[in-house]
C-alpha cells in the first residue's frame, strides 16, 4: 500500500475482504460468492455516504450476478460529469478482473480500449492477481474506476472531449 494516499488506504482497509474463490460456473459457490459482493458493495457505498464521497450506482443486471450496470460521477470544477457504467463477470473470475466500462468515452483517450474499456493493466490489475480471491467489485471500483476517474476526467473535460450535460443543452438550444 505504500504510494497510496490515505483516503485510498482508508478507504480500503473499510471494504470487506471475500473469501469465496467462485465464479459465475460454480453453482452454489458463486451464490456465496454474490452474497460477499453484496456485503463488499453495501459497505463501500455506505463508508463513502458517511464521508460524502458518493460517487457511484451499481446494481446486478440479470439475476445470475454476471452483468452489472450503472452510473458513475466525477466533480471537476464544481460540475458534475456523469457517466453509464457497466462490465461483465468473466467466467475465471475472481482470478480475472472484470473490465469496466464507460461506453459514451469510447475513444475519446488513450487510456481505453474495445468499447470504452477501461485500462487498468498496468497498476490494478497485478494488484488483482495478488489479491484472489480476497478482492471484488467494490475493490475494482476503489482501485480501478476511481483512480481512473480521478486522472482521466478533468484531462478530458480541459481538452473539450467531455461536454457538461447543461453545455450541450444549451449549444443546442441555439
Amino acid at each position: 500500500m505504500e504510494g497510496w494516499d490515505r483516503n485510498t488506504k482508508s478507504a480500503l482497509t473499510q471494504i470487506p475482504l471475500l473469501s469465496t474463490r467462485a465464479g459465475p460456473r460454480d453453482g452454489a459457490a458463486w451464490t456465496q460468492r454474490l452474497k460477499e459482493e453484496y456485503r463488499a458493495l453495501i459497505a463501500y457505498t455506505s463508508m463513502n455516504k458517511a464521508g460524502d464521497n458518493d460517487w457511484f450506482r451499481i446494481a446486478a443486471a440479470n439475476p445470475e450476478g454476471t452483468r452489472w450496470e450503472g452510473t458513475c460521477w466525477y466533480v471537476h470544477n464544481l460540475r458534475r460529469y456523469e457517466f453509464a457504467l457497466q462490465f461483465d463477470i468473466p467466467v475465471t473470475y475472481p482470478a480475472t478482473a472484470p473490465e469496466i466500462e464507460l461506453p459514451q468515452l469510447d475513444g475519446k483517450t488513450h487510456k481505453m480500449y474495445r468499447g470504452g474499456k477501461i485500462c487498468l493493466t498496468v497498476h490494478f490489475k497485478p494488484l488483482w492477481a495478488k489479491n484472489c480471491p480476497r478482492f471484488g467489485i467494490a475493490h475494482a471500483l476503489c482501485l480501478g474506476l476511481a483512480p481512473w476517474l480521478a486522472a482521466e476526467v478533468p484531462i478530458l473535460v480541459d481538452s473539450g472531449m467531455v461536454k457538461h450535460k447543461d453545455d450541450e443543452a444549451s449549444s443546442t438550444e441555439s
